[in-house]
Order: structure tokens, then sequence, then C-alpha cells
């Protein structure tokens, strides 16, 4: 057993009980996009800011995947179908938690986490840091 394995055991439990939190939670609306059409300024930009709730807390792609799909169901829900579908593929795309970008999914951790599931502990923390959204019902 090596000399130091005390110090070894203890540096472990140090970095357990400090591993990093997220940022707190910050949202740009729907990110590069209009929030809304000319007419109505912010007509989906509700839905852009649930979807930025879950990129910030990012975890697995096929959270990922819900977060995405249920964006394309928001927008097209207020009568916009054609830019729901536009905006699935701007966030497939430009969403990448492979991207050094502040909009990519779980961009609420340090760049270079990728797709991983939220331990208990991690989603104790999302949830302490989660805004109240008050988001109309779509």
């Amino acid at each position: 057993m090596p000399k130091h394995w005390l110090a070894v055991l203890l540096l472990a439990v140090w970095a357990s009980a400090h591993a990093e939190a997220p940022a707190p939670f910050s949202t740009d609306g729907c990110s590069e996009f209009p929030d809304g059409t000319p007419s109505q300024k912010t007509l989906w930009r509700d839905c852009c800011v649930a979807h930025d709730l879950a990129y910030w807390a990012g975890g697995s792609y096929a959270e990922r995947m819900t977060a995405d799909r249920e964006l394309e169901r928001c927008v097209g829900a207020v009568g916009e179908p054609a830019i729901a579908a536009l905006m699935l593929a701007g966030v497939r795309v430009g969403g990448s938690p492979f991207w050094p970008t502040r909009f990519r999914w779980g961009y609420g951790w340090p760049w270079g986490r990728g797709y991983k599931a939220l331990s208990h502990e991690e989603r104790k923390q999302v949830e302490a840091l989660s805004p109240k959204l008050n988001l109309g019902a779509r």
C-alpha cells in the first residue's frame, strides 16, 4: 500500500465534496434567432426560455432529443410549424455540447462535459438553481 494512501483518500473525499456546481441559469431567449414575428415580437420566446433551461442543465443525449422535440412542439403550437422545423434543424446542429458556445447543450457546466447523465447530487444542484419560470401554457 502506498505511503500516502491517507492523503489520496482525503483528496478523493474532498474532490467529491467540492464537485463543480453549475453556473447560475441564464437565457438570451432564442439565441441568434428571432423571439417571434415582426408583429408579435415574443411569440415563441417562452418556448426558447424553457429550451434554454433544459440546455443549461444538460444531461444525456436522449434528454437533449426530448428538449429539442419539445421546442419544436411548442413553437408549432403557437401556429408556426415551419419556423418550428427550422428551429429544430438549427438546435440540432448548433446546440452540440462539443461546440464551445454559450448556447451548447449543458452550458451551465464547464465546456467539455459532453453528454453525461446528471448524478443525483447534480440533479439536486440543478433543481436548487433552477428559476421558477412563469411561462404561458403551450
